[in-house]
């Protein structure tokens, strides 16, 4: 294959210089070293010549060809770059320059020479395919769609293009548009997978899950061997709870080889759903060994257990799924009490208050009673709630996370002492 692409590269390289009769020799030469694979020759005849003839394009266009073959890009760009250099016009020198920039994902450096190229020549796919390439990846979806329209004028009847144009709408959010589109691309090319992938999802997209699980199941009709088409259906499936249609897509795409954890996982939920514990536990267990920290996976086969009468193991799964939940949990907390000190900040002392107490759900820290019943107390004038926070906060010392000291504690025992026998009114 790679000769073969060398020969393509030589052939349209041919016409870089008229030589005279005495310069074809070496060069016929040169492209014969190419196409033998002696890159090693072609790269020590070129600096020869080049040693004599440090301007000439085609043969730094040649040595390009040689270095990459035989060694990383960088040396090849150099060679190709040094030829454009030469020769600023030469399309098949930006081209090779403009491909070696997008290979490396420098498209600030190579958009302006597919620019160039294109406008040269509209409708060469070749250059309009990377430059697409480069606006769809920069969010550039519009500009992607006119260069895409543009070839679909000139050739209605090109399921490709309908399916680049499509995609491009898709991302725009045309989804009628798009769909549209593939599915006349669907009608002119009945086995374009790309185009019932893309159709199944934007079905998804609006709603009409029936519609995009008649189309995937054309599409395996189709390609039986496209396991990526199985992935979509079984996804689609389980989201709308037909058990045992995602079970038994899962169980095909397991037995392709393919032990992805989260296919393990919903094939052992699809068996637990189906009653069937046994086997549940089966596919859980695969997936628990590849991820002991998935809560779904652990819970399942706490459920799984339990439904076998396995109270030892049920339990011990569900303490592992409370020991996963259980940072996440602390993490909310803290971002609620955080949230909770911006709105006290800002004087909303009863919002405050409400996240206070939600965070209080997930973290287990007496100090927030604190906070709550001084926001009672100092704040809101509310001498009731301010004892009963302050009493919870008493109450829950063995559980602080900081060490509060005897005078603290004390100060508050006798501000709850004082809210409860508060002295009388000074009389005038």
């Amino acid at each position: 294959m790679k000769k073969y692409l060398l020969l393509l590269a030589l052939i349209s390289g041919a016409g870089l210089k008229t030589l005279s009769a005495q310069e074809k020799s070496p060069y016929s030469a040169i492209d014969m070293m190419l196409i033998r694979g002696e890159y090693e020759r072609v790269i020590d005849t070129c600096r020869l010549i080049l040693a004599a003839d440090s301007a000439n394009d085609a043969i730094f266009y040649k040595m390009g060809l040689a270095y990459q073959n035989i060694l990383p890009d960088d040396r090849s760009m150099d060679c190709f770059q040094s030829a454009l250099e030469i020769s600023p016009e030469n399309k098949l020198y930006k081209f090779m320059v403009a491909k070696g920039f997008y290979g490396k994902v420098k498209n600030k450096l190579a958009e302006p020479l597919f620019s160039s190229l294109l406008e040269s020549d509209t409708l060469n796919w070749a250059y309009a395919y990377h430059l697409t390439s480069i606006y769809m990846q920069d969010g550039r979806y519009d500009e992607s769609a006119r260069i895409y329209s543009r070839f679909l004028r000139s050739d209605s009847s090109n399921y490709m293009y309908l399916d680049k144009l499509g995609f491009a709408m898709l991302r725009m959010g045309e989804l009628e548009k798009s769909k549209e589109l593939f599915s006349r691309s669907l009608e002119i090319n009945g086995r374009n997978t790309n185009a019932i992938k893309n159709l199944a999802y934007l079905y998804t997209m609006t709603f009409r899950a029936d519609t995009a699980l008649t189309i995937l199941t054309r599409g395996i009709g189709v390609d039986p061997s496209d396991m990526d088409l199985y992935v979509r259906r079984a996804a689609l499936h389980f989201s709308i709870n037909y058990n045992k249609r995602a079970l038994n897509d899962y169980l095909t795409i397991l037995a392709s080889g393919d032990s992805t954890t989260l296919f393990l996982k919903r094939a052992g939920i699809g068996y637990a759903n189906n009653l069937q514990p046994g086997e549940a536990i089966r596919y859980l267990t695969l997936a628990y060994k590849k991820d002991t920290t998935d809560v779904e996976t652990l819970t399942y086969l706490a459920q799984s257990y339990n439904s076998q009468d396995n109270t030892e193991k049920a339990l011990l799964f569900y303490e592992k799924a409370a020991e996963a939940i259980k940072p996440s949990a602390e993490r909310l907390g803290i971002t609620y009490v955080m949230m909770a000190e911006t709105q006290k900040t800002a004087g909303q002392y009863r919002k405050a208050i409400e996240t206070y107490l939600k965070a209080l759900k997930y973290i287990n820290d007496p100090n927030l009673y604190m906070i709550i019943g001084n926001l009672y107390d100092e704040k809101l004038n509310n001498p009731a709630l301010a004892i009963r926070y302050y009493q919870l906060f008493l109450d829950n010392l063995k559980n602080a996370r900081m060490a509060f000291s005897k005078d603290y504690v004390e100060s508050v025992r006798k501000r709850v002492e004082y809210l409860k026998n508060p002295p009388p009114p000074k009389k005038d």
